[in-house]
């Protein structure tokens, strides 16, 4: 069982995410924004990132920044979920250290999938 943290200010998004995740057997955490995800990477065991990009306090492309500056992070999967990008910003957050990107709404079966693709290579 995988303990994931989702990073989604809004309270729709959050829930399904969290539902979703849940149904596969994982642990979900959730922050209202960048600043308490980072805060709560840092003092927490965290297999997983799932991440809003347009969020108040520290966005989802700062706190991408963030951790891949920090070694202790270089290998955290990062799933990036958002509704209000264009092919070049997808480019860039995965440029930047994303593994993956979702468009909003969520959908099911491909978040299912890149969670168990994100999560293949640990032993839970």
């Amino acid at each position: 069982m995988a303990r994931i943290l989702i990073a989604e200010d809004d309270r729709i998004s959050q829930k399904l995410a969290v539902r979703i995740v849940e149904e596969q057997g994982h642990v979900a955490l959730v922050s209202p924004h960048g600043k308490h995800a980072y805060e709560t990477l840092m003092h927490n065991d965290i297999d997983m990132l799932l991440t809003d990009i347009m969020m108040p306090e520290m966005d989802g492309q700062q706190l991408i920044k963030t951790l891949r500056g920090d070694q202790k992070f270089a290998n955290l999967p990062i799933i990036i979920m958002s509704a209000v990008v264009g092919l070049n910003d997808i480019s860039n957050l995965l440029k930047l250290g994303a593994t993956f990107f979702l468009a909003k709404p969520l959908d099911r079966e491909e978040l299912l999938s890149y969670i168990s693709r994100c999560l293949a290579e640990k032993d839970f």
